[in-house]
């Protein structure tokens, strides 16, 4: 039976080389993201790895999630909730994205945090002696906890 791509003249599976080509993405990354079962392959007469079309979708969700600073156990989680030969809609997206919003506003205000006061002291007192006693008095900042108190965004 002849699909619609290949009545078009498009071949409906792809080459590894040809997904790592199309995604940005090298070969061997192509294989980890397999091993870890974010993406699948099948395998051709000749034994060479192919991949459907839809993978490409797939490859640029954890390539974009990852770039936010989403590890891979939260998008294999959320690509586990897709059917697994099914491309990523935009509706997928947005849901899953609306799941990771609030941790990556955590993330925003942490580093917003450090860039506007990298200058200054880490929390502790270690690199502002000259400032501790008027910043941190009688090490008023050990009493919240351990860690840079000063630069930590505090966890809703």
């Amino acid at each position: 039976m002849t699909t619609g791509l290949e009545a078009a003249g498009i071949a409906p599976t792809l080459s590894v080389g040809e997904v790592a080509r199309r995604s940005g993405v090298a070969v061997s990354t192509l294989h980890f993201y397999e091993t870890k079962g974010l993406i699948s392959s099948s395998r051709s007469e000749g034994n060479q790895r192919r991949y459907a079309r839809e993978v490409l979708r797939r490859v640029a969700f954890i390539r974009v999630a990852q770039r936010v600073g989403i590890g891979l156990a939260e998008i294999a989680t959320a690509l586990a909730a897709l059917p697994p030969k099914a491309a990523p809609s935009r509706a997928d997206w947005t849901r899953l994205s609306a799941d990771w919003r609030g941790e990556l506003d955590e993330r925003i205000a942490q580093l917003k945090k450090l860039r506007d006061t990298l200058d200054d002291c880490i929390g502790c007192g270690c690199l502002s002696i000259d400032r501790c006693r008027l910043r941190n008095p009688y090490d008023r900042l050990g009493d919240e906890g351990p860690g840079p108190q000063r630069l930590l965004v505090k966890r809703r």
